[in-house]
């Protein structure tokens, strides 16, 4: 009798709609632009967006401008969906921001000068989002240089500013005397703009209430279930389940060593499956010794994370070979996963990799 021998991805899309309608419920006089950049987060940006879009969503953040490419290529060169490319406008990048209907995140002085510059040369407007750095110190324009653009007509001449967006750095923690300072410096910047829309929020800061939300929400982490361990959202769903299957059962005595080096000594007798999926599956090899895996019902503790298998001690377990493991799903959260490898939940769904057998559920 034959067993699987690999890992396999379910990506469920109907628990995707939910939590859309979830958060797109928590701010009801706004557009919610979901953010599936990295790929859709590594489960795959076009069935994604195919489904949001039948689920009401009109417009899509991606961070790159190769991934915007490819996504109006997925959902059709005519389709209407509005992307956005928080990279914005690069050295050369016009004329394929143009082909693809792209609607580029203007984040410095530079990028809208070599905007203006192709607008003027191709004689069409360009429509764009312009960025602030409202406190976060990452990207985005300074407080300053706003205003300057805002009060010089020419500095913005050809461009179509649709959108005025910027991003909260604390927005996890509620309490955090920042959100505050951002939210009021987003506010002078809306009063610079005020034919613009707004884009404040992303997973976390729809959660800070309606002050925070704004005219576009940018739900990103949450859509895919996940979010601050702290605060967890019980009507969110685990949109990925990783399974792998087991490959094989055997007991190891005390004293002895288990994987590389001499670093994993067995205390006791302890029964261990080894499990046919690892870090080239997007296991994060920190999850060792504080992770688990979900079999027959109950928390198994992983023991050793390798490139591709995982140990871990399943006790009594009723198990046999071919049994299937979760490590990631309802029952192994996502935000639980990132809390024992030291990580953030975005990191854990990027990782995962292409070589696990992909199954989409709700697909349009």
């Amino acid at each position: 009798m034959s067993h699987p021998t690999s890992a396999r991805l379910t990506i469920d899309l109907d628990a995707l709609a939910h939590n859309f309608a979830v958060l797109r419920a928590e701010a009801p006089g706004a557009e919610a632009a979901p953010v599936i950049k990295a790929d859709g987060y590594g489960l795959g940006a076009a069935p994604l967006a195919r489904r949001l879009w039948a689920e009401g969503a009109r417009g899509f953040f991606v961070a790159r401008l190769s991934e915007g490419e490819a996504l109006r290529a997925a959902l059709g060169a005519d389709h209407p969906a509005t992307i956005y490319v928080l990279d914005g406008f690069l050295a050369g990048s016009g004329a394929r921001l143009a082909a693809a209907r792209l609607t580029p995140v203007l984040s410095s002085l530079p990028q809208i000068e070599a905007a203006t510059t192709f607008a003027a040369a191709s004689g069409q407007p360009l429509a764009v989002a312009l960025q602030v750095d409202t406190g976060m110190n990452r990207q985005g324009l300074t407080l300053a240089e706003t205003q300057a653009v805002a009060q010089s007509g020419d500095r913005l001449r050809g461009l179509q500013v649709c959108v005025i967006m910027s991003h909260l750095g604390s927005a996890t923690d509620p309490a955090d005397p920042r959100n505050t300072l951002q939210r009021e410096r987003f506010a002078q910047v809306r009063r610079l703009f005020p034919q613009a829309r707004a884009s404040f929020a992303a997973s976390a800061g729809i959660m800070l209430g309606p002050d925070y939300r704004n005219d576009i929400i940018r739900p990103g982490i949450s859509l895919y279930g996940g979010g601050p361990e702290e605060r967890p959202d019980p009507r969110l769903r685990a949109v990925a389940k990783l399974e792998a299957p087991i490959l094989y059962i055997r007991n190891v005595e005390p004293g002895e060593l288990i994987g590389y080096g001499s670093n994993t000594r067995i205390e006791k007798p302890t029964r261990i499956a080894i499990v046919g999926a690892g870090y080239a599956d997007g296991v994060i090899r920190a999850s060792k010794g504080k992770g688990y895996g979900w079999l027959a019902g109950a928390r198994r503790p992983v023991i050793i994370v390798t490139m591709d298998l995982i140990a871990l001690e399943i006790g009594d377990a009723p198990a046999r070979i071919g049994d299937w493991v979760e490590l990631l799903g309802p029952n192994v959260l996502l935000d639980e996963i990132a809390t024992a490898a030291g990580t953030v939940a975005h990191e854990c769904l990027v990782r995962l990799s292409g070589r696990a057998e992909r199954i989409y559920l709700g697909e349009v």
